[in-house]
């Protein structure tokens, strides 16, 4: 066997390449610039979100706790993805190790499954305080957020623990570049020289159940809302409701419609183009969509921003 031979099936034990989203553009700098730009205002949105939830007493309600936690993800998930993107792109460098390729598809896949439990629980949170107010002190007290919430975590974490160690003992014989700007799972397969067709009915199926479980939640949630407020027959309860239900749906309809075509269409469907784009939705995009819409439309949170500024313009 020659060396040429040798390294050809043992791919997965050397670097890949990332072939990243600025080859596809036709103006990488601004790209980057603007990526730059969208990463620190998703850094600075969230944190501002969530140190707003954690001083402000009136703030310290479930609904917000779960807002906070998830700032924290999207803060997270940005994290795994965009800042090796960039360092990348300035650096001149497109590599990235064995090791830390398995490392960001664990930690990504592990926030990605944590936040499609945590939509479900804020719809949760949602449906008891609108239809069975009396009961939602002692339906949503903070022991039950905090076990949702670390369900949530937990549940994330299983995703990350089953996918990512079957994923990176396939041999990679094939090429080692990777067409996209991080190590996700479908465009990891295509490198592959073994069948993997059994593995990716497996991640299939296990994908149908994180998305399915969370959609019938929300769903179900969301019916109850309306139905609850369409009994009171009150303008302001439709007004409210619908702005809660439009805000959560905003969301849902951004980053599950994203995930639903990466992990449950056809490769068929799928182009390196296609893919990358469909990425940007919920890697970059939402994270930093999420804190504007949680916040610009809600009259506490704006509130407390306008207290917590005027306290700092009195202290200067």
């Amino acid at each position: 066997m020659d060396n040429t031979t040798w390294v050809t099936n043992n791919t997965k034990w050397s670097d890949f390449i990332l072939v990243g989203l600025f080859s596809q553009s036709k103006h990488p700098v601004l790209l980057c610039v603007v990526i730059f730009v969208v990463f620190l205002m998703t850094l600075f949105g969230n944190t501002i979100l969530i140190l707003l939830v954690y001083s402000q007493a009136h703030l310290h309600t479930p609904m917000y706790f779960f807002i906070s936690q998830l700032s924290l993800m999207d803060m997270m998930h940005i994290s795994v993805t965009v800042p090796k993107m960039l360092m990348d792109k300035v650096m001149g460098v497109n590599k990235i190790s064995a090791p830390e390729c398995g490392m960001q598809m664990f930690l990504y896949l592990s926030l990605v499954g944590s936040e499609f439990f945590l939509l479900a629980a804020m719809a949760y949170d949602r449906y008891v305080a609108i239809c069975h107010p009396l009961h939602y002190p002692i339906l949503m007290n903070h022991k039950v957020c905090l076990l949702l919430v670390s369900g949530c975590w937990f549940l994330g974490s299983v995703d990350g623990f089953m996918l990512t160690p079957v994923t990176m003992t396939f041999p990679f014989c094939r090429s080692q570049e990777i067409n996209h700007f991080f190590c996700e799972v479908p465009a990891l397969m295509k490198l592959s020289c073994s069948d993997t067709s059994l593995y990716e009915m497996l991640m299939y199926l296990c994908c149908v159940l994180m998305l399915l479980i969370p959609v019938i939640v929300i769903s179900s949630s969301s019916t109850f809302i309306l139905l609850t407020i369409h009994r009171m027959n009150s303008a302001e309860g439709w007004k409210k409701a619908l702005n809660t239900c439009s805000s959560h749906m905003m969301v849902i309809t951004l980053y599950y419609g994203a995930s639903i075509y990466t992990y449950m269409f056809p490769s068929s469907y799928h182009t390196p183009e296609k893919d990358m784009v469909v990425s940007v939705f919920y890697t970059i995009i939402t994270p930093v969509l999420n804190p504007l819409i949680y916040s610009i439309r809600n009259k506490d949170v704006t509130g407390a921003l306008k207290k917590m500024l005027s306290v700092g313009s009195v202290f200067q």
